[in-house]
């Protein structure tokens, strides 16, 4: 997240109808716990260190009930300012980010950005609401689905980090948490969070490196 499109094309093999809708509420206010202030730090042993060094890509996830949560590291060669600059420009997902069809900023007050995210997986649309806090100064951006409005998920919950490890270079960290409306097979859930992670960290690091 999906930021926030981890695990969607997940949702093909849910027998629950799609229907997001700006106008109505969610039906719940976060079954997921939200961050306050900034998210916790993960500790990285000395073998993903040396990943990170050669270029690698480290990840670590779990599921949870109907859905998963993961945390994804990679060193980018660009300063934390770069990096940031593409991960709010929300407008060019479409560009940068396959399966992103539509993402619109449709309300911004201060530190909050409220986007609307539309993707299609496999032929299937599918919709969200995410409100963002940005804290560029603390160098984090969290998540959770705008609750005002009825998503196509059940919940997202997660985070953006960017820390400066040289004058030229940075280490992005990105987390998400989903949950799903409707039953999902677990063995499906992990096979598409490995190449969820993995794209969600790729292309900030292709764009930024440009």
């Amino acid at each position: 997240m999906r930021p926030a499109f981890l695990l969607l094309p997940l949702l093909t093999l849910s027998a629950v109808a799609l229907a997001a809708d700006p106008n109505a509420p969610h039906e719940h206010q976060g079954i997921v716990a939200a961050y306050k202030g900034a998210p916790p730090k993960v500790t990285l042993s000395a073998d993903d260190e040396a990943k990170l060094a050669s270029g690698q890509m480290v990840q670590k996830q779990g599921q949870t009930g109907n859905g998963g949560h993961a945390v994804a590291f990679m060193n980018i060669n660009a300063t934390p300012e770069k990096i940031w600059s593409k991960i709010t420009s929300f407008s060019s997902y479409p560009s940068w980010v396959d399966n992103v069809t539509k993402c619109t900023t449709y309300k911004h007050e201060g530190n909050f950005y409220y986007v609307d995210f539309v993707l299609s997986v496999m032929g299937i649309g599918v919709e969200y609401y995410i409100k963002h806090d940005y804290e560029p100064t603390q160098g984090y951006m969290t998540w959770s689905l705008d609750y005002s409005r009825l998503s196509d998920l059940d919940d997202s919950v997660g985070y953006w980090r960017v820390t400066p490890i040289s004058a030229t270079a940075s280490r992005l960290e990105y987390s998400v948490d989903i949950r799903f409306k409707g039953w999902i097979p677990g063995f499906v859930q992990e096979m598409i969070s490995s190449k969820g992670l993995t794209t969600a960290t790729s292309w900030v690091k292709k764009q930024s490196e440009m």
